[in-house]
């Protein structure tokens, strides 16, 4: 008796893990799509002191296939608008981790500004630094 159920169990074991694998499937494509986009390439920009320079890996998450594609046009306006930003900061306001936080919170409202002023902002969420030296 125990060889049948054992028997049973290992010939619906396929099918029960199939059909569990095709709800996941359904589920994940209907959810909305979260995407990071790298400015590329890095930033790598002037510091106020002499011989100091920044480099800077900056991803920006944007959830929605439309709000991607539409980040992806005005790429060029943004790269341009944070190399503007960066290049009159000095190396003794970027120490901290306090310091770092606050230029990743300056750097996502004046990308929002933007968005607003060109589109619509939603859909961006937040932007990263996946890279950040100061040399």
């Amino acid at each position: 008796m125990r060889t049948l159920v054992l028997l049973i169990s290992l010939l619906l074991l396929p099918g029960l893990s199939a059909a569990n694998s095709g709800e996941k499937k359904a589920d994940e494509s209907a959810g909305p799509v979260i995407e990071y986009l790298e400015m590329k390439p890095a930033f790598t920009v002037n510091l106020a002191e002499p011989k100091k320079y920044l480099l800077l890996n900056v991803q920006l998450l944007v959830e929605g296939a439309e709000p991607v594609e539409k980040i992806k046009k005005h790429m060029p306006l943004l790269r341009h608008e944070m190399i503007m930003m960066l290049s009159g900061l000095h190396a003794a306001d970027l120490q901290t981790m306090e310091q770092r936080e606050g230029l990743r919170l300056k750097t996502k409202e004046m990308i929002t500004g933007l968005l607003t002023k060109i589109q619509n902002p939603d859909g961006f969420r937040d932007v990263f630094f996946s890279e950040f030296l100061i040399q």
